[in-house]
């Protein structure tokens, strides 16, 4: 099958070419600031690293995205990006500063990193978000009182009003993990024409989640489909929720299950659009797991439903719900 204009390869070995790159993210254990090998990719393509151990056997994980046509590069703030005529991936890493002025670290970098996200697409003309990946140590502890994720939530929120950015609705496909160390580490995707933005009719809207979950709502799309030259279909992080509730707590094949219908219903409806078939087997997946001895089992439920073709990593990560054992995040395209 051909290729869309855009184009993910997720590999665990060998180090890809990086001719045609857009922009790359490489998965390890090893702290931000000593990965498991140099890469030999090109000194200004837009690198995201992630402190993430992978539980498959490999040292490494390479999220790279490539783009048919001339590439150029630059940088904004923290943010360094790569475009072609119709796409921008950017990439940024930012220590948390000290707490001042009733925000802690946390919320300063993320508020930072997001007026920067969007400064940048202005300056670039790449106005419509595509997919958010945040990646922030210890997610789930509480500090002054409040949950990290909740601080991080709060701050992107503050960013985007601040940004005359819509806090739902049209707000991009994104996930937000806990990895094991390192700074607030973000990449993301942008284009020149607005995606269709997609809904789960099985879930309550992340941006209109009760107050229950935080005092500001997680601000993203369930999904994204964007259509340029073919079709991709962006699903964002995708669990074992309901409604807004979580199901099958202390059970992690059920939640792999539930996540997976989910992610059925999201396929479901991107196809009502017309642009291609997708179908469980035709995507590529991260699957991040709380517990790595939950792996065969989360494992097993997923051969089952997808096949062992599919391309996949599984990443040892820190969920956004204390009572979420696992989470799943995909790619589809067509040509």
């Amino acid at each position: 099958m051909e290729h869309p204009d855009l184009h993910l390869e997720l590999l665990t070995t060998p180090e890809p070419s990086w001719e045609g790159a857009l922009g790359a993210a490489l998965f390890s254990g090893e702290a931000h600031s000593a990965p498991t090998a140099p890469l030999a990719c090109p000194a200004d393509l837009p690198l995201a690293r992630v402190s993430m151990p992978l539980l498959d056997g490999h040292a490494a994980a390479i999220e790279c995205w490539r783009i048919a046509g001339r590439t150029r590069t630059g940088s904004h703030g923290a943010i360094r990006y790569a475009h072609s005529d119709e796409f921008l991936f950017g990439s940024l890493h930012l220590s948390e500063e000290a707490p001042a002025a009733g925000h802690t670290g946390l919320e300063r970098a993320t508020e930072r990193a997001y007026r920067e996200m969007h400064a940048t697409l202005e300056a670039s003309g790449f106005a419509q978000l595509l997919r958010v990946w945040n990646y922030l140590p210890d997610i789930n502890l509480e500090s002054r009182g409040t949950e990290r994720y909740r601080q991080f939530n709060s701050a992107r929120q503050e960013a985007l009003l601040a940004c005359g950015r819509d806090i739902r609705g049209n707000v991009p496909a994104a996930s937000a993990l806990g990895s094991t160390a390192g700074p607030l580490s973000i990449y993301f995707l942008a284009g020149r024409t607005a995606p269709a933005f997609i809904e789960n009719p099985r879930q309550v809207s992340a941006y209109h989640y009760p107050a229950q979950y935080g005092p500001r709502a997680p601000s993203f799309s369930r999904a994204a489909l964007v259509r340029h030259r073919g079709a991709t279909l962006f699903i964002s992080g995708t669990s074992s929720i309901l409604g807004h509730r979580t199901l099958h707590e202390g059970d992690p094949a059920a939640q792999t299950r539930e996540t997976l219908t989910n992610i059925e219903a999201l396929i479901g409806e991107a196809n009502r659009l017309k642009v291609g078939t997708f179908r469980l087997d035709s995507l590529a997946y991260k699957v991040y797991v709380r517990h790595p001895e939950d792996l065969p089992l989360i494992r097993a439920e997923i051969d089952s439903a997808v096949g062992t073709r599919a391309p996949r990593v599984y990443l040892r990560a820190d969920v956004c719900r204390h009572d979420l054992s696992m989470e799943i995040e995909a790619v589809g395209q067509r040509a």
